[in-house]
């Protein structure tokens, strides 16, 4: 079983950055793949970015692209997401998760996909 807990966000100024944290219990942790998503209410869970188990390799969505980055700390257990030039419609609930092998596609950006869910931390981003 896998514990996954998100901390670091807050209520930051557009323009302004934050950088979000996944911890998770369990060795078994740093060898699958994570993600990032986020949700607003009356809205599905939006992909945001996805990192794979090494950490080679990172996909983002369209709308975070140049300005979000996607890290792990093996070490640490720890997924990072670093927000940057952070806009008003960025403001969500983050969620971070973990998704369990087999992996037979490079992308999972789908919320299905994911076993692992942590509660989720609010970001709020005033204009």
């Amino acid at each position: 079983q896998v514990q996954v807990v998100e901390s670091g966000g807050g209520l930051v100024q557009a323009g302004g950055s934050l950088r979000l944290s996944c911890a998770a219990s369990g060795r078994t942790f740093s060898s699958y793949l994570t993600g990032w998503f986020r949700q607003v209410p009356g809205k599905e869970r939006e992909f945001v970015a996805q990192i794979t188990r090494t950490g080679g390799s990172t996909y983002y969505a369209d709308s975070v692209k140049g300005r979000f980055t996607i890290s792990r700390d093996l070490a640490k257990n720890t997924v990072y997401l670093q927000m940057n030039s952070l806009k008003p419609e960025d403001t969500a609930v983050y969620y971070c998760a973990a998704k369990t092998p087999p992996y037979y596609r490079s992308i999972y950006d789908s919320e299905r996909e994911y076993d692992y869910w942590g509660q989720g931390t609010q970001v709020t981003v005033s204009s």
